[in-house]
């Protein structure tokens, strides 16, 4: 096994090599190119990525993941900070060799870099933009200075505007005052398209979405729906506050979960529905108010 660190703005875990299309070759290379795929995408292609199993979850420039072997190009890997229960290293699937690279040697426990914005340019030390990355991209600090932090990547050294990120200390434990704080979060991403494993500011799956809102937070949640909702503290129905997360099962609520919501009060919810739908806050009713199954809180 092998620590390694995406060098890439958005890396795709697929299911297996064999899984990508011919119009998956815009992500699987270095560079990539992230927004001409969602651009290029069809709702049926998008669909796909579900319904054929293609793709399993997404890590992000700078992430660690696990490296377990090389097979033609591709790497096996665990995304080590996204629980599961398919393995306890972390998230399983397939990323292309391309798009990794070894961990630099200043990541570690030093002053980190989140990005707080759905995207944010990061520079080169010319002031030249590099590459376009995603909402909770973490990278560790060089430098700080009065308009850019200095960050160190897996590409070599780089600088992101102040305003697009906050400084997380070493040994800073960071967390939301309330759940209003994660559903304020959530908002800056409504009319954002929803993304079948998506994990980035330039598209989210519902567990995703939820995922990356704590994660902010300095929450760590499991990466699935089905796994977050036997996990947290139990919420009544009458008690829920807004940033509890609402779990969807089929059979009206009786059957497997399958999606998942966060609560914004007074009977609403916000959260990235399915393919050809945006980011969006509504009433919880209809189909929604019948399969609710259970609730959970991880803020508190």
């Amino acid at each position: 096994m092998e620590r390694c660190a995406v060098r890439t703005a958005v890396a795709t875990v697929w299911t297996k090599p064999e899984s990508i299309r011919e119009v998956d070759k815009l992500v699987v290379g270095y560079p990539d190119a992230i927004q001409e795929w969602l651009t290029t995408l069809t709702f049926e292609e998008r669909l796909d990525l579900c319904t054929s199993n293609r793709t399993q979850t997404q890590a992000l420039f700078g992430q660690e993941v696990m490296k377990l072997r090389e097979v033609g190009g591709w790497a096996e890997v665990c995304v080590t900070d996204q629980p599961t229960a398919k393995s306890e290293l972390g998230y399983p699937g397939w990323i292309p060799l391309d798009q990794l690279e070894a961990v630099p040697q200043i990541y570690g426990d030093v002053s980190q870099a989140f990005v707080q914005s759905n995207t944010a340019w990061l520079y080169h030390m010319d002031d030249e933009k590099f590459i376009e990355v995603s909402f909770q991209t973490r990278l560790p600090i060089i430098e700080i200075e009065a308009m850019w932090v200095v960050v160190q990547t897996p590409l070599g050294k780089g600088k992101l505007l102040s305003k697009d990120i906050r400084i997380v200390g070493p040994n800073e434990h960071i967390h939301p005052y309330s759940g209003e704080d994660l559903v304020q979060t959530g908002r800056q991403f409504l009319q954002l398209p929803y993304l079948w494993a998506g994990m980035s500011g330039f598209g989210f799956d519902c567990s995703g979405f939820v995922y990356q809102i704590h994660r902010a937070y300095g929450l760590t949640i499991p990466r699935d729906a089905s796994e977050q909702a036997r996990a947290g503290r139990f919420i009544e129905r009458e008690d829920l506050a807004p940033g509890d997360l609402l779990y969807f099962a089929y059979e009206e609520g009786m059957g497997r979960v399958h999606h998942v919501a966060m609560y914004t009060g007074n009977g609403r919810m916000i959260h990235a529905p399915k393919t050809g739908k945006c980011v969006e806050e509504v009433e919880i009713s209809g189909i929604y108010e019948k399969e609710h199954c259970i609730s959970r809180r991880y803020w508190s």
